[in-house]
């Protein structure tokens, strides 16, 4: 079992609504969604116990539909019983142990069409988030979406969605990840070498009969 960290991310309480500032998708005023400001919250972290070489952030949201045959149909509706999987929205890796905090929008300051390029950074290592999935039969948006992108789930989903982040400490200095790693290859490549970790939750939803 390993040990509790603390994690604070300004804008908005642990497990309540997270503002549109900080998603993808906003509600629209005419049609169902306009893209939004989409920057990175202000956040910290402490408690990192000793022998801490590094620090990891996964932000998941794990509702979202398994299958996107009724996902932003007009005229249906996706239902609470589908089966949800996981869509990751930032994988950050390698975080020297003299950060224990990111300011507002130094991560994401607004959508950037095709992605932010993943790579080393001041701040760690970024992989991709799914939005790389999603967009990837689109000629206007296609590309590797590194860093952080926030929340934009289906304007029809029935349930509200929740973001989950998490700061993991690790034994490590690096994980040695590199090139176009997602969150499954972050999380596989941490077995074993998490000492800590602590996180913090915010709801959104896209559906004006669903408030989140």
């Amino acid at each position: 079992m390993t040990a509790a960290m603390k994690l604070n991310i300004n804008g908005w309480k642990n497990g309540q609504p997270i503002p549109g500032k900080f998603a993808f998708g906003v509600p629209a005023e005419e049609g169902h969604v306009a893209l939004s400001d989409n920057k990175s919250p202000a956040m910290s972290w402490s408690d990192a116990p000793e022998g801490t070489k590094s620090y990891a952030i996964i932000c998941h949201d794990p509702d979202v539909p398994s299958s996107g045959e009724d996902v932003n149909q007009e005229g249906r509706t996706v239902p609470a019983s589908l089966p949800r999987v996981d869509f990751y929205h930032w994988v950050m890796v390698d975080i020297p142990l003299d950060y224990s905090s990111l300011a507002e929008g130094e991560v994401s300051d607004g959508i950037t069409k095709k992605g932010k390029k993943p790579g080393e950074r001041a701040y760690g290592v970024t992989g991709i988030n799914n939005y790389t999935d999603w967009f990837a039969e689109d000629p206007d948006m296609a590309g590797d979406y590194g860093g952080y992108d926030g929340p934009c789930p289906p304007w029809n989903d029935s349930i509200v969605h929740h973001y989950h982040f998490t700061i993991y400490a690790l034994d490590v200095a690096s994980l040695g990840l590199s090139g176009l790693f997602g969150g499954p290859e972050a999380l596989d490549a941490m077995e074993g070498h998490v000492l800590a970790s602590g996180s913090y939750v915010g709801t959104y939803s896209l559906n004006p009969e669903v408030p989140a």
